[in-house]
């Protein structure tokens, strides 16, 4: 049944609306994001040494590994965004679900990651780290908040996707009705950018 064209108006409004929402919400992290990232250029630049000598300890293969996975994760949630404007929502609904995995599997790594540190006493404030010297120590502090923040924003990234997913499947997100999927979409993308950066920062310190 055709929809009334003042319905159909109030709905792209709507839909601009919440595109627009999003675009702002993604500024603000972008701030947020930029102040850990300036603070990061401060202790880096002061400590240069400390922080070249701690990220000789990171695992530069695990870390590129991660990266290609967000890499592709944000692929394929490209790929199901432009199914679904295409009416393809079988293909879109299995490339919303493999980005779900390759999240999950980020996180696997990352997790793993962590242990492998903690079990080697490299945590903040443990008896092994404070025994080094101060870049190191900030080093591993920054490490820790900004890897762990970028990975509660890669979890509730999968929980979006998870929750779109559903809803594609059951018909309530359409080819005219994608505007959660795509801002969704642009929150994945943000998180994979954020993680662009820092790979570098803790993994390729000269």
């Amino acid at each position: 049944m055709p929809q009334p064209v003042g319905a159909e108006s109030e709905a792209r409004t709507g839909a601009a609306g919440a595109k627009l929402g999003m675009w702002l919400f993604l500024f603000t992290e972008l701030l947020f994001f930029g102040g850990m990232f300036l603070l990061y250029a401060v202790y880096r630049s002061r400590y240069a040494a400390g922080f070249h000598a701690a990220a000789a300890e990171e695992n530069t293969v695990v870390g590129a590994c991660n990266t290609a996975l967000l890499l592709t994760s944000s692929l394929a949630m490209a790929l199901a965004v432009a199914a679904l404007r295409r009416g393809r929502t079988r293909f879109s609904i299995l490339a919303q679900a493999a980005t779900i995995l390759m999240g999950i599997g980020f996180l696997a790594v990352k997790y793993t990651e962590w242990m492998a540190k903690i079990g080697h006493g490299l945590y903040p404030d443990s008896p092994v780290l404070l025994q080094r010297s101060h870049g190191e120590v900030l080093f591993f502090g920054l490490y820790y908040v900004m890897t762990g923040i970028h990975g509660l924003h890669v979890l509730i990234g999968i929980s979006l996707i998870a929750v779109t997913l559903a809803l594609t499947a059951r018909g309530a997100i359409t080819a005219e009705r994608a505007t959660l999927l795509e801002n969704t979409g642009l929150f994945w993308h943000f998180v994979d950018v954020v993680w662009i950066y820092l790979f570098p920062l803790f993994y390729l310190v000269t």
